[in-house]
């Protein structure tokens, strides 16, 4: 009996050992590449429309 006990914790705890992740840090072999093409059209068409906002004003007469 009391050796069932014992082969059913040995058993046990393979299977938790088994079951444990494994973390493991690796240095990348090309070095790392950040692409920084920004697209500055919102920008653009942000001037344009605060100037088309300042020439059709409703105390500009145009409409």
């Amino acid at each position: 009996m009391r050796l069932r006990y014992l082969l059913a914790a040995l058993l046990l705890g393979l299977l938790v050992a088994a079951c444990t992740p494994t973390v493991q840090l690796a240095v990348p072999d090309k070095p790392i590449n950040i692409n920084l093409n920004v697209k500055i059209q919102h920008e653009i068409y942000v001037k344009v429309d605060k100037a088309l906002d300042d020439i059709i004003d409703k105390d500009s007469g145009l409409f």
